[in-house]
Order: C-alpha cells, then structure tokens, then sequence
C-alpha cells in the first residue's frame, strides 16, 4: 500500500538535503506548464525550501490555451514568476535552417522543449538557482519526454514516483484539485499523453508497479516503448581507452 505522507515527507526532506548539498541558499527554478507535474513539483519545492526560494517560469508559444491553469499554480503557491514567450525563438531557429533540409514532425514539436530548457538554464544562472526536473517515473518509463528538453534537470524529485502516487502527493500538499486532475496534454501535438500513448497511466502504473496487465497488446506496446527509450535514462555512451 502506498502511503503518500509518508513519501511526500521523504521526499520533502530529500529536497532539503540536496539543496544544502548541492547549493545552500540556491533557489528552485522550474518551467510551469499548468499539468500536473510541475504543479506538484512546485509545490513540493515551497514546502521544502519555502515560497521565496522556488521561481517559476512560464514559457508559452505564442498562445497556450490553458496559460490560466499556469497562473492558478502561482498564485496558490504565492511564488516569484516569469513569463518568457519562446516563439520567437521557435520561429528563429526554424527560419534559420537551410531550405534543403526537411526537418521531420518530431523535430519540429520537440524544439520548443529544448528551446525551454535553455531558457530554464538561463533564468536558473542568473537567479542563483538549480533546475527542477518534473518527470515522473510512468513517463520515463515509456520514454514520454524530450530529451534535453523536459527529461533533465539539477535534480529530480518525481522520477521514482508514478503519476498515481504524485497524484495523491499533490492531493496532500493542497494543490488545486483542477491542477491535479487536469488530463494530461503532451504540448506539443495537442493530443493527450494516453491518446498518445495508446493505454491510460493506471494501467502503466499497475504494470509498473505490479507487472500484471490484462490486455496482452497494451503489455507488448508498453514493453516496446520501455526498451526502446532506455538510452533516455542512461548516461551518454563515453569511449574508454584502454591505456
């Protein structure tokens, strides 16, 4: 049986330590999406540091349909926030590229990510501050982040937990429930993560956690996503000579 007090205050603590680890005094700096998962992030940080030591930042393209739920989470959370429209950016870099080359579809919606990232990583530099990863354990299972995009960061606080404990964890710290059980949208296609995915995050947390799942076909694409996105979890190969 999960017991979600328990793991959120774990996990509170863990925070504390890596902070005074890895940066006494630094701030936590994340992308606010307005899902789930930065939400609780972020509010794990404030209860682990304090709302001024955590600065959110809000990176919309152009227009973000739901940039609403992003401001709800700042302001329930009562944190310092930035607004950094990365269209520009997006459309830069794209414009940039030579006419001969065709940029596939995936290249194309994994940009803005990327693009994000940076932009994190400089607000982070000039705000005395470490990233917050806000993957969780079911997306990273099946490989369902960017990489260098929204799969890194200083440090993670999620990575180890599926989206139906983090759930219950953002329950307990207050967040709004409308955050917490917003269905999940990837961002990038305009599809939700279980359109996407072809199952739903309760059969992939069972399975995770279990390794029981009924419908033989969903085990099979599961375990194809699983093995074919383990590079994204690994460190980068690095050629040892022998000397």
């Amino acid at each position: 049986m999960f017991d979600a007090r328990k793991v959120k205050d774990q996990c509170v603590e863990w925070i504390r330590r890596f902070f005074e680890e890895n940066g006494p005094g630094c701030n936590a700096v994340l992308g606010i999406s307005g899902g789930k998962d930065s939400s609780i992030a972020a509010a794990l940080c404030v209860e682990a540091l304090g709302r001024d030591r955590v600065i959110g930042v809000l990176m919309p393209q152009g227009e973000q349909h739901d940039i609403d739920m992003a401001h709800l989470l700042v302001d329930h959370l009562g944190i310092k926030h930035y607004v950094v429209n990365v269209k520009d950016a997006v459309d830069a870099v794209l414009n940039s590229l030579p006419e001969e080359l065709q940029l596939t579809s995936q290249s194309i919606q994994n940009l803005p990510p990327r693009i994000r990232m940076s932009t994190l990583y400089a607000i982070s530099q000039s705000c005395n501050g470490r990233v917050v990863n806000t993957c969780n354990l079911s997306e990273d299972w099946v490989g369902y982040s960017t990489r260098y995009g929204d799969s890194v960061g200083d440090f993670s606080p999620m990575s180890n937990l599926t989206v139906t404990e983090i759930k219950e964890i953002g329950r307990l710290l207050g967040v709004p429930a409308v955050l917490v059980d917003k269905t999940p949208i990837d961002g990038l296609c305009g599809k939700s993560d279980e359109e996407n995915l072809g199952f739903t995050y309760a059969e992939l947390d069972v399975y995770i956690r279990t390794g029981v799942i009924e419908d033989e076909n969903k085990k099979a694409l599961i375990d194809k996503k699983h093995k074919a996105n383990l590079f994204k979890l690994e460190l980068m190969p690095s050629f040892k000579p022998e000397i």
